[in-house]
């Protein structure tokens, strides 16, 4: 034991720790245009408004994959000039603008479905990396106010973005264009977009400088440091057993889905629901390919991270479930908002009626409300956690949230919304922020890149489920009153709140 040496991490200035996170103001720029826009560009380019949710299922789908492994290859990566995770921050910024500047030029619906997937999928290689940075970077007891920062940023780059056509058309920019045509307010948007992604990654690549291997392996604790993490441990028949598991019941459940809707062809069930049966199946063919290799002692990135799933750190279990509930919720919320209040405050469903898109607008100004309450309140995370700890902290600002999206059905005022805002607000700070820190704290140095990629798992599955289940609830429970959609979702993030007490930090 005598021949390991233990470090503790360098405190780091606020500088530092500014200067790690601009890159996010970028990266959310980026998913901010993407988000507001998508379906703007999509219904001009003549998407019927019932293949909009099938379209967009691209971008879950592509940070399902390609985060364990950009995560996986930024733990094999290290340069003495460009680090670890820079070199993956450059790459992806460098594709994310390329793909802004050329997306909003897209003249036929084929190609901008394309360009989703290329823009979510470079995005995606510049982000992954970022929430292992923060675990890499900083000592346990700063990487609240890490993550916190990160908020901060993802707040201002959420608000500016969504707002930025509507700045533009005010400033005299056009916001109509003949059919098949984007709007050029979208088309400069998307170029703006395009610079402030580089530059402010480029401003972190070029301005903080990261440990080597060597050095994070010091920081471990003696008990880390004596655990090779890169062992797979997993037995063959596992890899075997679980993988046949997972295929039979997708495959079961694809061919349940089909002949349903065979014999009710009058009201089948949403198309949707095959990307989840098949997504089953698929996960199962994936195991059984990494169970092939590993029987012939062949380890690769499959193996390796087919393995690493199985022994995820009891904490990041914990934490797993919690973000399920959380996640399934605010899809709830940002499917449903608009249809919801135009129910419950316009008492209308006509998509054409001014009522309903005045709503919409209102909408879109509350979803900056929120998102500048939470680059606020991520001043305020660290302090609550210093006093109660990341747990409870977490707690706290999910019940906010739970209570805000309940309150949707309890105001008709509009304006009363904004408070209801404020509590989601909180909510959506602490998501991006704590359950991070309290990841990072449970991760190996040399793993937390694809545990962080895998985390996101948790994030995209409830997304993916939202979009095929709460059609379903929406129609045949709730008799299409979208406004109980909401309080479903409020009362999940509640539930999401009480299952933090179960959340042990080692």
């Amino acid at each position: 034991m005598s021949s390991f040496i233990t470090a503790k991490k360098p405190i780091l200035t606020l500088r530092q720790i500014i200067n790690m996170s601009v890159g996010f103001l970028g990266i959310q720029f980026g998913f901010g245009l993407q988000n507001a826009n998508v379906s703007r560009i999509f219904q001009s380019l003549g998407a019927k408004i019932d293949d909009i949710p099938i379209l967009w299922i691209a971008a879950p789908l592509t940070g399902l994959i390609i985060q364990p492994v950009i995560g996986h290859l930024s733990d094999k990566t290290w340069s003495p000039a460009w680090g670890r995770r820079r070199p993956f921050f450059l790459i992806g910024a460098i594709l994310a603008s390329v793909a802004l500047l050329v997306f909003p030029n897209v003249y036929a619906l084929w190609m901008a479905a394309v360009m989703l997937w290329l823009l979510d999928a470079s995005i995606n290689i510049s982000m992954e990396p970022f929430r292992a940075f923060v675990g890499d970077m900083l000592p346990d007891d700063q990487r609240t106010a890490g993550f916190a920062m990160q908020s901060f940023f993802i707040g201002i780059g959420a608000v500016v973005s969504s707002i930025l056509p509507y700045l533009l058309t005010t400033l005299g920019v056009a916001n109509e264009a003949a059919p098949g045509i984007i709007p050029n307010s979208v088309k400069f948007s998307f170029y703006i977009g395009a610079v402030v992604f580089f530059l402010s990654v480029a401003y972190t690549v070029f301005t903080t400088k990261e440990y080597s291997p060597a050095e994070l392996k010091s920081f471990e604790s003696v008990e880390q440091q004596q655990v090779d993490h890169s062992i797979i441990t997993t037995p063959v028949k596992s890899f075997y057993s679980k993988g046949l598991i997972w295929l039979i019941t997708g495959t079961i459940v694809s061919f349940l889905l089909y002949y349903y809707n065979a014999m009710h062809l009058e009201m089948p069930l949403e198309k949707e629901l095959y990307v989840l049966t098949l997504g089953i199946a698929s996960f199962g063919i994936i195991q059984l390919i990494a169970g092939m290799f590993w029987s012939g002692k062949k380890k690769n990135g499959l193996v390796e991270v087919v393995n690493d799933l199985y022994k995820m750190p009891d904490t990041m279990k914990q934490l797993a479930v919690v973000q399920f509930f959380t996640w399934f919720a605010l899809f709830a919320m940002w499917i449903y908002a608009t249809p919801a209040l135009a129910q419950n405050i316009a008492n209308t469903t006509d998509t054409s009626s001014k009522a309903y898109n005045e709503i919409g607008n209102w909408v879109g100004v509350l979803f900056g409300f929120y998102n500048g309450f939470s680059a606020l309140f991520a001043f305020l995370l660290p302090v609550l956690a210093k006093k109660t700890g990341r747990p409870m902290t977490h707690l706290i600002c999910l019940v906010a949230g739970g209570i805000g999206m309940i309150s949707f059905f309890i105001f008709t005022d509009k304006y009363l919304l904004i408070l209801s805002m404020a509590g989601i607000g909180l909510a959506w700070s602490s998501i991006l922020s704590m359950p991070y820190s309290m990841l990072t704290a449970a991760l190996p140095s040399n793993k937390m890149g694809v545990y962080m990629g895998i985390f996101n798992f948790f994030i995209v599955i409830p997304q993916i489920l939202a979009a095929t289940l709460l059609g379903v609830f929406t129609k045949h429970f709730f008799n299409g009153n979208a406004i109980y959609t909401l309080v479903l979702g409020g009362c999940l993030m509640i539930v999401a709140a009480l299952l933090t007490l179960r959340i042990k930090i080692k």
